[in-house]
């Protein structure tokens, strides 16, 4: 079928409106965590590789960073009243590993970062605003990266679960629906092969990609025998 007609079939220039999706269809918006919380050395939080990498000069382009972001963290409340006054019925945010676990390894939660995503959940229930969780969009705690090598070694698969389970044990009484991993790919190959993306290796890109991409699926699937 040509594009024109394709277009034309699938009615192009007609204005569509929520009453066109089934009743059940969910509309909403969606962030990450080091994208919009800011307070990067609040609350107790760790580092993570972003945080590193964004500081290491010629990473990026700008010389910007996450550290303030749009101050989510501070600023939560109206970010949820802007969801809930557009009419979303869902807002789908990560969890910062380091803000639970600030080392990545699971000895000791983090209580100040449990207690700002209570809140957050809370105050998205509130609204009636369905939470969905993202438990990792590539903020990876820095220690790990330092001390086993990130994705490249299997024992992150360990630490995912520890993390994940917390954050079952902590939220899910309110929130049922998880995003274990996001996009993958792009922590394989832009943090393990091209390096663009942190933690910016390059090195082994013979190896590295696939060993990461391959702990992610063995973290993904273990997260999901936990939950």
């Amino acid at each position: 079928m040509a594009k024109k007609e394709l277009f034309k079939e699938n009615g192009e220039g007609e204005e569509v409106c929520k009453a066109d999706f089934p009743p059940n269809f969910v509309f909403g918006v969606a962030t990450a965590a080091y994208q919009i919380e800011g307070a990067c050395n609040e609350g107790s939080r760790g580092a993570s590789i972003w945080n590193s990498f964004s500081h290491t000069e010629g990473k990026i382009i700008d010389g910007s960073s996450g550290d303030v972001a749009v101050d989510h963290y501070h600023r939560y409340k109206e970010d949820v009243n802007l969801i809930h006054k557009f009419g979303f019925d869902a807002y789908r945010f990560s969890i910062s590993w380091s803000r639970i676990f600030p080392d990545g390894v699971g000895t000791k939660v983090n209580e100040e970062g449990i207690a700002f995503y209570n809140n957050l959940i809370n105050a998205l229930i509130e609204k009636g605003i369905q939470p969905f969780i993202t438990l990792y969009h590539w903020d990876l705690p820095l220690h790990l990266q330092e001390s086993i090598g990130g994705w490249l070694d299997k024992q992150i698969v360990n630490y995912f679960a520890i993390y994940a389970d917390t954050c079952f044990a902590h939220f899910g009484d309110r929130v049922k629906n998880w995003i274990t991993i996001n996009e993958p790919l792009q922590t394989a190959v832009n943090g393990y092969d091209t390096g663009i993306f942190a933690p910016g290796r390059r090195e082994g890109s013979s190896e590295e990609p696939y060993l990461a991409a391959h702990h992610q699926i063995l973290a993904h699937a273990t997260a999901v025998s936990i939950y």
